[in-house]
């Protein structure tokens, strides 16, 4: 069905525009006007419709040149600031995979900026809601009353001598962090500044993430998004903000001052204070849902280019979950978010990237092929390869779960790490070969192709799922709230309540929940491999049990800073800040290279060495019991890091771990030249005695301790 009006006459203006250029794609100032370019491989027409300040259209003017898939045109008298959306012209017929209507107005893919938020109503279906035909039909009315504006910016930043930090991935300790989140609540945080990037330049901010060690912010997703129909009839938002609309543009909402140069700033101040940023990017799928979804940007520019189809091309591949799954396969698609991530490395010196459900961006026609071309691409880029890559490396399609496939050059969230770790101090059994395997960087998943430990993310606790405080809590979730009936959200979180399920005054529970915490923050930190810890896990924050916060702009995911000054508070921080210190002054907790547990004759020694609490090495026996729950582990700090010979300098280090629910004897290793010196207790988290080696030490239970000595 062919669909066209024609254009009002109070927008019929004399053009001025000019051919322009196809590249760069988007709207580019160049000091003397700006050259509008855009996508699309199936289009009849392009019109640029320009708006004022006031959201009123203005002008239409048809981009006059079409040059190998990309419409052009140059505005020599348009500036920055400038409010602008395309409407585009062709085929209305959704069987084949085309959704054109232009009288709906359409953000550009490649927006800077994006001004005014997204107003739900009938106008944003390409279709009539309602009509018999359902999606098959067609609506005319003008959806730009509705549709946020794109605004021309002009780039020119004063950044001094700031630059991306490339901290070395063994030094890195993340904090993924939540923009409004971590700020909201923040007594140093004036009102008018809180949950934006403003407030995350806060000092107070800053100083907090540096006083515990944080070496690298990990933004949630900042591009801006859609808040959900059925939630804002809720009540609710898109908290988290996985449902991208904008892959170049800063969420508006985070935006103190609607400028970009806020975005900029921040990172600046972050970089001064020695802290990357690395930001959560969203590019597996976009806003505008399922055949049943609105027409906002990609469907209607080119629906067949940009999104994944079923066979039926009336309908959407769904590999996400959220109704549409991105085309990473076709040119355009992959360019447009290659083009994204050089921008925020380029132009925002942003980090590096955590890339949600990963495993679609490397989905070939054939099933995720770690030489796609969108890993391959990135990879031989010289400025994407220089940032730091992390990969989400699973989705709900066929063969989503690709935990240690991704190439050279990327680390993952490994999801094996929190789910051993959860239920080896929950007290499960049977879980000591795999504390091993994970403890020492999960060599048994990244080992090859000359990857190195760094490649394991290590986590206990992320923004999806059970907070810290809530995963000792809480053993059921409570995500009442959400207003879907408890339904959402995790059933399988490995937590416990330990004898009350939420808040209690019983101090017994209150004093081991405080000791499960600690135990998870030092398996966590003193792990080989890249840590990363959840906002205000450090300082006791509690959900209040919900375990799925995606829709919680309020304080059950606001971060409580009162707890900061409380002394249980003070206490955690003050481990995490104990515990990040020793991980940066002993290069044996972060080691470059796998251990290979080896007697090696020429040296004297093994790296590792796994003992009984007798003291004697483990035996198979030992290692299957389904019983065990505690061990201690030997670091040889002497073991070479540079592949040489040569020997390294470290002390060697004991860790004691018990997760059983009764106490526990160790015998200590009598083969030091002094005493081991006590660096971490989770029973006793001040402690600092030293004790002497052969020492028989009763460990209470569920405990960890980390000892260090000079060996003989």
């Amino acid at each position: 069905m062919a669909a066209t009006r024609s254009t009002p006459d109070r927008l019929r203006q004399r053009s001025r525009v000019r051919e322009g250029r196809p590249f760069p794609l988007g709207a580019t100032w160049d000091g003397l006007g700006v050259n509008f370019a855009l996508y699309s491989a199936n289009a009849t027409r392009v019109e640029l419709c320009l708006f004022d300040t006031r959201g009123r259209e203005t002008e239409r003017i048809v981009l006059p040149e079409h040059t190998d898939e990309i419409w052009h045109g140059y505005l020599p008298d348009v500036r920055p600031g400038q409010l602008y959306g395309y409407r585009v012209h062709g085929p209305y017929a959704p069987d084949a995979g085309h959704r054109f209507n232009p009288h709906k107005l359409l953000l550009d893919p490649y927006a800077k900026q994006i001004v005014g938020e997204l107003k739900w109503a009938p106008h944003l279906f390409g279709y009539t809601i309602g009509h018999r035909d359902g999606d098959l039909s067609f609506d005319r009315r003008d959806s730009a009353a509705y549709m946020p504006k794109a605004a021309v910016i002009d780039p020119a930043h004063t950044w001094g001598d700031d630059r991306r930090l490339h901290t070395p991935w063994e030094r890195t300790v993340v904090y993924e962090a939540h923009v409004r989140g971590l700020t909201m609540r923040h007594p140093q945080v004036s009102e008018p500044a809180r949950g934006t990037f403003a407030a995350t330049k806060n000092d107070a901010v800053i100083a907090h993430l540096k006083a515990i060690g944080a070496t690298a912010i990990e933004l949630l997703p900042i591009h801006a998004f859609v808040d959900d129909q059925h939630l804002l009839e809720r009540g609710l938002r898109n908290y988290w903000g996985y449902n991208s609309i904008g892959f170049f543009a800063p969420h508006p909402r985070y935006l103190a001052s609607g400028n970009i140069a806020e975005f900029k700033q921040m990172v600046a101040h972050l970089h001064r204070a020695g802290i990357e940023v690395l930001l959560d990017v969203v590019y597996n799928h976009t806003a505008e849902g399922n055949e049943l979804g609105p027409t906002l940007s990609f469907k209607g520019i080119d629906n067949a280019s940009y999104y994944k189809l079923a066979e039926d091309r009336r309908y959407y591949i769904n590999d996400t979950g959220t109704g549409n799954t991105f085309d990473l396969t076709n040119a355009g698609a992959l360019r447009l978010v290659n083009d994204s991530l050089r921008y925020w490395a380029d132009q925002m010196h942003v980090d590096g990237f955590r890339f949600d459900l990963a495993t679609i961006l490397g989905r070939e026609p054939h099933g995720f092929d770690r030489s796609s071309g969108f890993l391959d691409a990135v990879g031989q880029d010289p400025l994407l390869a220089g940032t730091k890559l992390i990969a989400e490396p699973w989705d709900i399609g066929p063969g989503g779960y690709q935990v240690g496939n991704f190439p050279p050059g990327w680390s993952e969230w490994n999801d094996k790490y929190r789910d051993t770790m959860r239920a080896y101090w929950r007290g499960d059994g049977g879980q000591l070969p795999e504390v091993a395997r994970r403890f020492t960087g999960s060599a048994d998943l990244f080992d090859h192709r000359g990857r190195r430990p760094r490649a394991s993310v290590n986590f206990v606790t992320a923004h999806d799922g059970f907070n810290l405080r809530d995963l000792v809590s809480y053993a059921d979730k409570h995500n009442a709230a959400n207003g879907e009936d408890n339904r959402d959200g995790h059933d399988h979180s490995l937590s416990a309540n330990y004898g009350a399920e939420g808040e209690t005054d019983d101090a017994g529970i209150n004093a081991l929940r405080a000791r499960q915490q600690r135990n998870f923050l030092a398996t966590l930190l003193l792990s080989q491999g890249t840590p990363m810890l959840l906002a205000g896990d450090e300082l006791g924050h509690t959900q209040q049990g919900n375990n799925n916060a995606y829709c919680q702009d309020n304080e059950i995911a606001w971060l409580d800073w009162d707890r900061a000054d409380s002394e249980a508070g003070r206490t955690l921080s003050r481990f995490v800040a104990r515990l990040t210190r020793l991980r940066r002054e002993h290069p044996l907790l972060r080691r470059t290279r796998w251990f290979d547990g080896q007697f090696d004759e020429t040296l004297g020694f093994r790296d590792i060495t796994w003992l009984a609490p007798d003291g004697a090495e483990l035996t198979p026996a030992q290692w299957d019991d389904p019983e065990a729950r505690a061990l201690m582990v030997r670091l040889d700090g002497r073991a070479p890091e540079s592949g040489l010979r040569a020997l390294a300098t470290d002390v060697t280090m004991l860790l004691l771990f018990n997760a059983a629910s009764n106490a526990v004897d160790f015998v200590l290793p009598d083969d030091t030249a002094g005493p081991w010196r006590v660096l971490a207790d989770t029973a006793d988290p001040e402690s600092s005695a030293a004790i002497e080696g052969g020492t028989r030490l009763s460990r209470c239970d569920r405990s960890l301790l980390l000892l260090a000595a000079h060996r003989d």
